[in-house]
């Protein structure tokens, strides 16, 4: 049933961002600047010269990377030194690195409408895919590439950038306080601590006033008992897993790189499900659930964007919420959130919610029933709402850990109701691509219809990302 489209996405040893480089140790920090600052200054401009040479084709705005990380250590100077222009940059040269994010592996592909679709020919329409990127440290990075759906559903993909940028942290964004408070009371830190430092935030509050408020309780008791101290530690972990994050609007989308930035993320954003939700007003937000992974234990988190330029990353909250692979549905059902997951790591889920960072029950509606998902089941992306029901993408888990994709619908007005599942996979490794990252694997975090046509890209081996196409009623008459 599926057609390769040919498309191949690869990845790229030769795409690099620069990240900070401090040494673990902080104390090395003023040594390495003071042995920048006893260089005389025509062996400063030599070493600076090369250094531009040799990188600044590479990277947007590079001067001005190394003046902010220069700011960065400034505190280390000499308070009655003022170093030149030259050993300013040359000291920031010292403190940043190139990062190969993409070396190893571009896979777990995502596809929604991309929000700009000026100058799209009639019958056409751009897509935006994400993609997860693994290189140097084996972290976890989200990349995007775009691209154009014709009116026949054949698929062209848009050239990537050579250049390569991370986000920036938005300084100061809000949080809410009513969601916070809820956030730290499911994590069980409801006690007279978390009460002292939150009772006197207003409305919205920032990181800043928060970190005060923490301050003001440990600065005035004298003894800080385990409970207090734990609590003032989570409180500031809840408040650096919850965060904005801004692209500088000028950088291409292919150029744009989300690198981790939390104590959640710091091992990896793995597998985002990025939907285009429409509200009850017909207003539209791109959401995209993940992974977030710290080295040792997984948190579902959410962002969202309306433009794939500014990103907010949200905790995931509640009893429900759990375990990987959850995936929104595009709209609420009966006035409620709605979302597919994975509790039990097992079968399939289905979750409803009236706010979508808190998700406290699930009601599993799918296990395993056929030989190529006896392991596990889960899906395989965001549904996809038809005239006959809500199409479901499906991964299962068979023997030798082999990964296959399916599919099932479900009923549009009461989704645990499964209508229909496929007895066979629809997407099975083949040979010339079963090697890779890991073996016998083909996964998709999201699809999309675009006429008659469904768009699948899915991930060969976590190693590499096609596309196949395939009629959407072809698919829904085997399935109704």
């Amino acid at each position: 049933m599926i057609k390769n489209t040919g498309i191949v996405i690869n990845p790229d040893k030769e795409r690099v961002i620069i990240r900070p480089f401090i040494p673990a140790d902080q104390s090395r920090v003023p040594r390495i600047v003071s042995r920048v600052m006893a260089l005389d200054e025509s062996a400063a401009k030599k070493e600076l010269k090369k250094i531009i040479d040799d990188f600044s084709e590479r990277h947007h705005n590079f001067e001005a990377i190394l003046k902010r990380q220069f700011e960065a250590v400034s505190a280390y100077m000499p308070s009655d030194f003022l170093p030149s222009k030259t050993r300013k940059l040359l000291t920031g040269a010292y403190f940043v690195g190139e990062r190969s994010y993409q070396s190893t592996a571009l896979f777990n592909p995502s596809i929604v409408a991309h929000p700009d679709q000026s100058g799209v020919s009639s019958g056409s329409l751009r897509v935006v895919i994400s993609l997860r990127a693994i290189g140097e440290g084996h972290i976890s990075t989200l990349t995007f590439r775009s691209g154009v759906v014709d009116q026949h559903g054949s698929i062209s993909i848009d050239k990537a950038s050579s250049f390569a940028c991370t986000a920036e942290p938005k300084p100061n964004a809000p949080y809410d306080k009513v969601c916070f408070i809820g956030k730290l009371y499911e994590m069980g830190l409801e006690n007279d601590c978390s009460k002292y430092i939150t009772d006197p935030l207003s409305a919205e509050f920032t990181l800043e006033q928060l970190r005060d408020r923490v301050n003001t309780y440990t600065i005035g008791h004298d003894q800080i008992t385990q409970t207090d101290k734990l609590t003032c530690e989570k409180i500031l972990w809840l408040a650096l897993c919850n965060y904005e994050a801004t692209f500088d609007p000028r950088f291409k989308l292919s150029e744009r790189v989300l690198f981790p930035f939390s104590p959640s993320e710091q091992n990896g954003m793995e597998d985002a499900r990025f939907v285009l939700f429409r509200g009850d007003d017909g207003s539209t937000k791109y959401y995209a659930t993940y992974t977030a992974y710290d080295g040792k234990v997984i948190l579902p988190q959410i962002m969202e964007t309306q433009d794939f330029i500014h990103f907010k990353m949200i905790t995931l909250n509640g009893r429900a919420a759990v375990n990987k692979g959850m995936a929104l549905f595009p709209r609420k059902i009966n006035g409620r959130y709605a979302m597919i997951s994975r509790n039990d790591n097992e079968r399939i889920f289905l979750m409803y919610s009236d706010d979508i960072h808190f998700w406290r029950e699930a009601v599993p509606i799918m296990e395993p029933f056929y030989p190529w998902e006896f392991v596990q089941i889960g899906n395989c992306g965001s549904p996809i709402e038809t005239d006959r029901g809500w199409l479901l993408l499906t991964h299962g888990v068979g023997p030798l850990r082999q990964y296959s994709i399916g599919a099932a619908l479900l009923d549009r007005d009461d989704p645990s109701r499964v209508l229909g599942r496929m007895s066979e996979p629809l997407i099975h490794w083949e040979d010339k691509s079963r090697y890779g990252y890991v073996p016998n694997v083909v996964y998709s975090c999201g699809s999309m219809v675009h006429g008659d046509t469904l768009i699948i890209p899915y991930a060969l081996s976590d190693q590499q990302t096609t596309i196949g196409v395939v009629s959407l009623r072809e698919i829904l008459d085997k399935l109704s």
